[in-house]
């Protein structure tokens, strides 16, 4: 992998293939990593390299990635590291993909800079549905386990972390009205468990002016149907 350096924070990133860029934000959630996607049910890096140019990134504090944690650090610390990635490697317009955590990630970007990006894809975003606890239990989870290693992190500061970006609600990262005012077409592929409910798809797909959802996209069949309409997709808006 390669390595960018923004101040204090070391990124490690992967760029593979050639065409139109397509930032891919792994699952994991505080452990959103690159490693991450070959656990998914199909991995970007494989499926678009031979036609757009794919960009995935372990973000800070996961993977081989590393930064502090600062008093005031949350969504917006993550939507900078992104964005002054693609400044570093000169992209001026692309697609955002993202799963589980990179769901609110992708969000978020549309949000800050609409007009960078020619279309947003979600895989089985994170929401909030009775489930905040289990969001607490998880960053505390990647706290127990970092922490060891990083001897210049409070175990105060990734407590405060946790609480700055699970104590919203709906996409944690955005709002509502901020899917409703979402100009850039989106596709979603359906959630269906604790940390990705299907209510949030739904609700996403129920309230984007520009949406297209895909309901079963895991498996055989459908994962391949799943994939070639997520390549039409982004050929269609590149």
């Amino acid at each position: 992998m390669a390595v960018f350096q923004r101040d204090d924070c070391t990124l490690h990133y992967e760029v593979r293939g050639t065409g139109p860029a397509v930032l891919a934000l792994a699952p994991g959630g505080m452990r959103s990593a690159t490693a991450l996607w070959d656990r998914a049910p199909f991995n970007p890096l494989d499926v678009l390299s031979d036609a757009f140019t794919v960009i995935s990134m372990d973000q800070r504090n996961a993977g081989a990635s590393a930064g502090p944690v600062g008093p005031t650090d949350g969504w917006s610390t993550f939507l900078e590291d992104q964005r002054a990635l693609l400044d570093h490697l000169g992209i001026e317009r692309c697609a955002a993909l993202g799963m589980c955590i990179g769901g609110p990630y992708v969000m978020n970007l549309l949000r800050a800079q609409p007009e960078r990006f020619f279309a947003g894809v979600l895989l089985q975003p994170i929401g909030l549905e009775n489930n905040r606890d289990a969001f607490f239990g998880m960053v505390d989870s990647w706290a127990e386990e970092l922490l060891p290693s990083r001897p210049d992190l409070a175990p105060a500061a990734l407590s405060n972390l946790r609480d700055r970006m699970f104590s919203g609600d709906f996409l944690f990262a955005v709002s509502e009205d901020d899917v409703r005012q979402c100009s850039v077409p989106l596709q979603i592929m359906l959630g269906n468990d604790l940390f990705h409910p299907a209510s949030t798809s739904r609700r996403v797909a129920a309230l984007a002016p520009r949406v297209e959802l895909i309901e079963d996209w895991k498996d055989g069949s459908a994962r391949e149907a799943a994939v070639a309409a997520l390549r039409r997709f982004l050929s269609d808006h590149a």
